[in-house]
């Protein structure tokens, strides 16, 4: 390339052509009329959304805090809130696709609305969106959040690498959502399988969208696997054994192993689809020895782990909710740890089984297929502890208790389902049908949705000091439960019936009456986003009614109940002392939950840094770049890059001291609030009442 061909064309293949109502205007037909409509809408909210955000900020003169005390922050809390609000922005965006698309196949039968290739956009962007840039960031936020509280760390390991890995991510979906304003998505689907993502099947910009903001996501959950594993590893409080660690932590440690090594083989995959799309390589096409099922190998390498990945996390929030919500010990802690690890190490061993209609041999098509079935093993070792744990509980039916019991029902037919698909033989009769949409639905939605839910409104009133509105979250819970099985529940019927999944448009009259009751739950579902975010609305505008400063609102059992709702920037005042599991119970059982230490020290803790949003703004503008072929734009970024990793690597004042007469103050000025709350039954844990003190807790109150 030289040094003219990167101002020949200073906007590389960028041009009008690639705004969404541009074919509309060329040539409107009433297919590109109606298409254009929905493209040029869905980009409108994009722009509008984005310049009424700029416009919200500017106007009540909020950028001063959103750099210093957000965007450049390195404080973990802060960081897995950013990830939590990212994930949900962008599960609006994919519900309300999906929304579109069975509205399509609902009145699919002669054609419908979409054009195949619209639907196609939709399709891969919804599933890329709902793993990649909403249950991952939702996942890493709460982890992000609550783990170094439950181990008694004040931070993770490395705070500005979390801060990358977020900023990494936040690159990633915003261009994702930029193609709907500019260009257009790929048609590949989520997995992006060649040969249909490769320059001579797929030439326009939708693949490359795919390949750099996946390149971006994945780059930062590698580095957030790193962090997290460190962490554990290395920051537990004296005394926290690994055996002494909280589910939820346990699951962390898994998940952030198995980012470390199912993450690599995905960016692997989209840098070698990107040289063959790019400089004419041949990974993944027949010519001159390539072979896509090598793409196909690395991709479920990847994607199958990624599966657990999204679970484990839930499975974690759902054991710290089923103990606290049934106030009791959690039954088979061992055989849980043992449970989870066992799923972490299965989940490398049946990626074959995502292709077992591609030709490979019966040896292998049965070998993966028992592994498939061994991993239910672990999986029901889990329901049946979470059940034992309920049995003869106080059970009180939360929020996110709701959340779990509803995961229990439909997370078990879920698993009966995959059990069938984990035989060859029947996969091979219903793998390309609307049954395989139905089974990875009925598995990911209430186990990786619904409990990342649950941990939104466990972990809210520690994360925000005031507790959310019971009734809304009581709504929205229950429309996610029902809508899902509406949506869902027909597409098993609709798969034995012979629909093809991926269909824009079908022939037979038989499928209408069950596609639209699939159209109702997704109408139910979207529905139940609506109330979370009417609930939202509702506890903020109460706040002041449902404070619980105290900090255990629930009657917790681990360490993060234990400081105040919200913690201070340095988490513990001192590093708590564990000599059991359930740390913060036992200390509540001791009377010795509230102490005030005899002294206290100076706590150094990292400087807020401009790396992590910088290196995300950079690595947007390099993809964006690559996107459109905007050579300049790749080359003065990616020097940019440099440049920044460079000035970070010699800054030398990285540490901030809070004083141990602060630190006094703080921890003094909290343990009154303490001792001047009211203790409350956990029959009134959900009325105004609830300041944050369980009435069991209030014995080790000192004065």
């Amino acid at each position: 390339m030289s040094p003219g061909d990167l101002l020949e064309h200073p906007l590389g293949r960028l041009s009008l052509q690639a705004l969404p109502f541009w074919q509309m205007l060329h040539d409107p037909s009433k297919a590109n009329v109606i298409n254009g409509i929905i493209a040029t809408g869905a980009a409108s909210v994009v722009v509008i959304g984005a310049i009424f955000t700029v416009a919200m900020i500017t106007r009540y003169r909020k950028w001063g805090v959103l750099w210093s005390q957000w965007l450049t922050s390195v404080d973990h809390k802060k960081i897995g809130i950013m990830y939590v609000v990212l994930a949900f922005v962008m599960l609006a965006r994919a519900l309300i696709e999906a929304l579109l698309m069975r509205t399509q196949q609902a009145f699919g039968l002669g054609g419908g609305f979409l054009s195949p290739e619209h639907f196609a956009q939709l399709f891969s962007t919804h599933g890329t969106i709902m793993i990649f840039f909403m249950a991952m960031p939702f996942l890493t936020g709460i982890i992000n959040y609550v783990m170094p509280l439950q181990i008694g760390a004040r931070d993770v390991c490395f705070p500005v690498l979390n801060s990358i890995s977020l900023g990494l991510t936040a690159a990633g979906a915003a261009l994702v959502m930029i193609s709907l304003c500019i260009g257009t998505f790929s048609t590949g689907g989520w997995f992006g399988y060649p040969p249909y993502t490769e320059a001579t099947f797929s030439p326009g910009v939708g693949p490359d969208y795919w390949i750099w903001a996946l390149t971006l996501a994945s780059l930062g959950s590698t580095f957030t696997g790193i962090n997290f594993a460190v962490t554990i590893y290395k920051e537990r409080a004296p005394g926290m054994q690994l055996m002494r660690m909280p589910l939820f932590t346990w699951a962390a440690l898994c998940t952030s192993i198995l980012m470390i090594f199912a993450m690599p083989p995905l960016t692997v995959a989209t840098a070698q689809l990107a040289l063959d799309r790019y400089l004419g390589f041949h990974f993944f096409t027949n010519a001159l020895g390539g072979n896509m099922m090598h793409f196909a190998n690395l991709f479920w390498l990847f994607g199958h782990p990624e599966v657990y990945i999204l679970i484990l996390p839930a499975f974690g929030v759902y054991s710290e909710v089923v103990s606290t919500f049934s106030g009791k010990v959690l039954f088979g802690y061992r055989s849980l740890v043992m449970a989870t690890m066992a799923i972490a190490i299965l989940s490398f061993t049946v990626w074959l089984h995502h292709f077992f209609t591609m030709g490979q041999g019966a040896d292998i098509n049965a070998v993966f297929g028992i592994a498939s079935m061994l991993i239910g093993i672990p999986t029901g070792v889990k329901i049946y502890d979470w059940m034992w744990t309920m049995f003869r509980g106080r059970i009180r039916f939360t929020v996110p208790m709701v959340y779990a019991i509803g995961f229990m029902l439909l997370f078990v037919l879920g698993g009966l389902s995959g059990i069938l698909l984990a035989d060859p033989g029947i996969d091979y009769q219903v793998h390309n049908s609307v049954f395989l949409v139905a089974h990875f639905h009925n598995v990911a939605v209430p186990g990786v949705l619904f409990g990342m839910i649950a941990a939104y409104h466990f972990w809210f009133p520690k994360a925000f000091g005031f507790r959310l509105d019971e009734r809304w979250g009581l709504a929205s819970a229950l429309c996610w439960i029902f809508g899902f099985m509406l949506a869902f529940f027909p597409l098993y019927a609709l798969g034995l019936m012979g629909l093809p999944r991926r269909t824009v448009a079908y022939t037979e009259p038989a499928y209408v009456p069950l596609e639209m009751v699939a159209l109702l739950g997704a109408i139910v579902v979207v529905a139940a986003l609506a109330a979370l975010v009417v609930q939202l609305w509702v506890s903020i505008k109460h706040r002041d009614e449902n404070r619980v400063l105290a900090g255990d609102p629930w009657d917790g059992r681990s360490l993060e109940w234990s400081v105040s709702a919200p913690p201070p920037g340095y988490n513990f005042a001192l590093i708590p002392l564990v000599t059991d599991r359930d740390a913060f119970t036992v200390a509540k059982e001791g009377g010795n939950a509230y102490q005030r230490p005899d002294a206290y020290v100076d706590i150094a803790l990292p400087k807020n840094s401009p790396t992590g949003p910088l290196l995300g703004v950079i690595g947007f503008m390099i993809a964006f770049g690559l996107v459109w072929h905007i050579w300049w734009m790749v080359l003065l970024f990616t020097l940019a890059a440099v440049a920044a990793m460079i000035v970070h690597g010699f800054a030398r004042d990285n540490t901030r001291i809070v004083s141990a007469q602060q630190v006094r103050l703080e921890h003094h000025r909290w343990l009154d609030a303490v001792a001047a709350a009211t203790a409350i039954s956990r029959a009134d844990e959900g009325k105004s009442a609830n300041q944050g003190l369980a009435e069991a807790a209030n014995a080790g109150v000192t004065a």
